[in-house]
């Protein structure tokens, strides 16, 4: 298949915003790849099934089709990219070009998230790499940190910001005091969120990525459908300007942790403290903490999405494996193999300080009655403050911040206090990180 030691080649499955990234950078950087690398990475064929991608692309007729089974079933071709997306076609393709032989690098965190067990293991049967640093962070190198930097460390959490739609959206509440559907209409308005931002919004997307995340950092397979998810759609203008007061600034972070019973894994909203190098990850970028036993603490940022970073890191997975390809080296069996089998923890196990607001009643006698309810359920009172309010109604704000509590024990709490006469509507509950 490799026509010298020195020469791979490449299809590509998708010329849409990636993809068509992907492209460019080898016909641009291709003379400083080959050199830097020693590997002459050629593009034989790109498939796309809107026909108008070659024109637009200038891409050569030779190049150029619209059947992806003249990449996948190509004997020529070396390295398939699938950059098409989604969990449908593109499983399907990818599983075909695994299963003939072919070695894939692909950007697809959905996919990845949710068929990695059976992906990895075809990789695996067919003696085949699989690249996908591309699938979490964008430009950032996190899989390669991991995988390779952080080899000879026992990894007991992964924590991050993994959404750059969430994240500007957050800024821009943060910066200027915009509500949220404000400060989404701008990331709309300005491309930094879809038509659609459901998937950004909701906590799916970081879901799919701190998935991928926790099972390379484990060394164990992460049921999807078992990590707990909250999003952003929620949060009030009113919760952040409290939080900035008490010292925090609000992110939707992305959590997997190992514990003696299991793992962990969990998406939600979180109160950060300004000093935490988290905090100060602004507008699109992502960022990345892990904590090793013998590195400690360190932190990847960058940019987490968007054509050229995150064609980067396709290329340079391309560029990895294409240098394996032409040494002569086997496919190495622990990157798609898991040789743990840790419990996968429920989220309501999980510990954290939180934030509490409610809105109530303000009659003496109230704040022993939601106190007396935490204590019963082991839920120490850290601070109390007593908002004012400009609306004319004889409730307000009363924002609470605990010690370390379990979630269950706060969840069977706060559904008690709600019920209370004194309380109008539904408490605000917001998780708090710990600087460790």
């Amino acid at each position: 298949m490799v026509n010298a030691m020195e020469s791979v080649n490449i299809g590509i499955l998708g010329m849409g915003t990636v993809g068509s990234g992907v492209y460019e950078l080898l016909a641009t950087n291709g003379e400083l790849i080959k050199t830097r690398s020693d590997v002459d990475l050629r593009v034989k064929k790109v498939a796309d099934i809107d026909a108008s991608k070659k024109k637009e692309y200038s891409i050569p007729d030779e190049v150029f089709s619209v059947d992806a089974s003249d990449v996948v079933d190509n004997p020529d071709i070396d390295v398939v990219v699938e950059l098409i997306g989604g969990t449908g076609i593109a499983r399907e393709l990818m599983l075909n070009a695994l299963r003939n032989g072919k070695h894939v690098v692909s950007a697809n965190k959905a996919l990845l998230a949710k068929h990695g067990r059976e992906i990895f293991k075809t990789a695996l049967e067919q003696q085949v790499n699989l690249g996908y640093e591309a699938s979490v962070g964008g430009g950032i190198p996190i899989i390669k940190t991991i995988r390779e930097a952080l080899v000879g460390n026992v990894i007991h959490r992964v924590m991050g910001i993994l959404n750059g739609t969430s994240n500007f959206i957050l800024t821009k509440m943060t910066r200027e005091g915009l509500d949220f559907n404000s400060a989404l209409k701008i990331a709309q308005e300005l491309g930094f969120a879809e038509t659609d931002p459901t998937l950004d919004i909701s906590g799916g997307d970081a879901q799919h990525k701190i998935v991928i995340l926790a099972s390379l950092a484990f060394n164990t397979a992460i049921d999807i459908e078992r990590v707990y998810v909250e999003g952003i759609e929620h949060i009030e203008k009113r919760d952040m300007q409290y939080a900035d007061e008490l010292g925090f600034v609000l992110k939707l972070l992305a959590h997997a942790e190992r514990v003696d019973e299991g793992v962990l894994v969990k998406v939600h909203p979180s109160l950060v403290p300004r000093d935490n190098p988290l905090a100060s990850i602004n507008w699109e970028d992502n960022a990345v903490m892990v904590y090793s036993d013998f590195l400690g603490k360190s932190m990847y940022y960058g940019k987490g999405a968007g054509k050229r970073p995150t064609a980067s890191a396709v290329v340079a997975d391309i560029v990895d494996i294409s240098q394996r390809i032409c040494s002569g080296a086997q496919c190495d069996k622990a990157l798609y193999s898991f040789t743990k089998d840790y419990p996968q923890l429920p989220f309501d196990t999980s510990r954290s300080r939180y934030y509490l607001r409610f809105f109530v009643f303000d009659r003496p006698g109230i704040l022993s009655k939601i106190s007396g309810i935490l204590g019963k359920n082991e839920i120490s009172i850290a601070s109390v403050i007593q908002k004012e309010t400009e609306e004319e109604h004889d409730y307000v704000p009363l924002v609470m911040m605990t010690h370390e509590a379990r979630e269950a024990h706060v969840i069977n709490a706060i559904g008690k206090i709600d019920k209370l006469p004194e309380v109008e509507g539904k408490s605000k509950i917001i998780r708090v990180i710990n600087n460790e």
